[in-house]
């Protein structure tokens, strides 16, 4: 299949392209960028006039609720959701049921992802057996059927001897450890940001000390090892302090933040709104600025979706007892622009953040447009607005603190492979 999209404008952060070009896509591949190559014919032609040619987009965190709750979502419905949003390749956490820590367990989720044909996935290790922080994995033996880093989920490791252990383990393999760093005792049982809003609607606050204590914990931890460590979902302004200290001193650290903590704050809970309920939780406003200029100045690599589909009955339970996540894959781009058109910042800087930059983190070859690259591609308008609505998500999980609202970016067409899965 030989595919000519025309007329688009072209922003590809990593090969530092900006500016109105074609592409053309032969045999699943990028086979020119501006002009044709010799005797090339489409098959199709895509006319991208007005819209913005990018290569598809890495997110660093999507739950796909498979295997264990396929109640929630399927493999299906969430691909069919990533698709959507322009998402081509995704890395999931392990807290699935059961838990990724076997092989054979990792193979059927690759296998049965390749089959829908819809996204690249790329499964998150166990880093303890069943998450539980006290056995190692296997990690050789993950790596190999297809584990791309490894992961606690959003479990804490409290032994720290184990997390020395398993720091030595990844350090002499060259494998990624992706933590999202909470201190278990000060969060346990905590909804939300202790601070005002938590003491006046009577709920169990979790301390920024509790994200701070861990990362330092974390990043002496990395040194001592000279681990490779990447730093999920941050949320607090001690977080990026410690973050932008630690990457002076040279210590291997990357750090990424979800797109619902750029834009929503504790007061965003509302009178209850258990959509606003979040693991970590919606912090102060003082924090959601310091995230943003974090990410506008480096400190902070990418952004990612942190979808968590969750079905309707955990959502209207009180918002204490609520089960914490949000969907979001159909809202990374949507979102992601906000940010930057809030921060003032280059449309391709924003691309950054949702392609190259999650791709080097996860050490995949995605998120550029290069010749004889994979052509996965979105094609997005950044002016179209819609409502987001129960009905026009893919997920399964109708949950988003963003439900009624307008959002502007709207992805048109998705290919993988050089084969459109997605066109609206």
């Amino acid at each position: 299949m030989k595919i000519h999209i025309k007329n688009g404008h072209l922003i590809d952060p990593k090969n530092n392209i900006d500016a109105k070009q074609d592409v053309y896509i032969a045999a699943g591949k990028v086979a020119g960028i501006g002009n044709a190559p010799d005797g090339f014919v489409a098959n199709q032609t895509i006319d991208a006039a007005g819209l913005i040619v990018a290569p598809g987009f890495v997110d660093l965190s999507a739950r796909l609720r498979e295997p264990g709750s396929e109640y929630k979502a399927t493999l299906r419905s969430e691909l069919q959701a990533a698709a959507a949003g322009g998402v081509t390749s995704l890395a999931c956490p392990p807290d699935t049921d059961p838990v990724l820590d076997e092989p054979g367990l990792v193979e059927m989720l690759k296998h049965r992802a390749k089959q829908l044909n819809l996204a690249h996935v790329y499964p998150l290790g166990a880093l303890t057996r069943q998450l539980a922080g006290k056995l190692l994995t296997e990690m050789c033996e993950l790596t190999e059927a297809g584990c791309v880093g490894f992961s606690q989920a959003d479990t804490s490791i409290t032994d720290t001897q184990v997390l020395w252990r398993a720091f030595e383990y990844a350090a002499t393999f060259g494998y990624t450890i992706f933590l999202r760093a909470e201190d278990h005792y000060l969060a346990q049982n905590g909804v939300a940001h202790d601070g005002e809003i938590a003491s006046r609607l009577g709920l169990k606050g979790i301390p920024a000390a509790a994200e701070s204590l861990a990362i330092a914990s974390i990043l002496r931890i990395a040194h001592e090892t000279k681990t490779r460590v990447h730093l999920c979902r941050l949320s607090t302004a001690e977080g990026v302090d410690l973050l932008r200290q630690a990457k002076k001193q040279g210590i291997q650290v990357t750090a990424d933040v979800s797109a619902q903590h750029c834009h929503l704050t504790d007061h965003d809970i509302g009178f209850f709104n258990a959509h606003a309920n979040l693991k970590p939780p919606l912090r102060s406003s003082r924090d959601k600025n310091a995230l943003c200029q974090g990410l506008k100045d480096g400190t902070i690599d990418a952004i990612c979706s942190d979808h968590t589909p969750v079905d309707d009955d955990a959502k209207l339970l009180p918002f204490a007892e609520a089960e914490a996540g949000a969907t979001g894959l159909e809202l990374l781009l949507p979102l992601t622009l906000k940010w930057a058109a809030d921060q003032k910042t280059s449309l391709s800087e924003a691309v950054a953040k949702i392609t190259c930059h999650p791709a080097s983190i996860l050490g995949i070859a995605s998120g550029h447009l290069g010749v004889n690259a994979d052509a996965d591609i979105a094609i997005f308008n950044p002016q179209q607005e819609w409502k987001v609505s129960a009905s026009q998500l893919k997920s399964q999980g109708k949950n988003t603190p963003f439900l009624g609202l307008t959002m502007l970016g709207k992805v048109r067409y998705t290919l993988l492979h050089g084969q459109v899965t997605y066109q609206a």
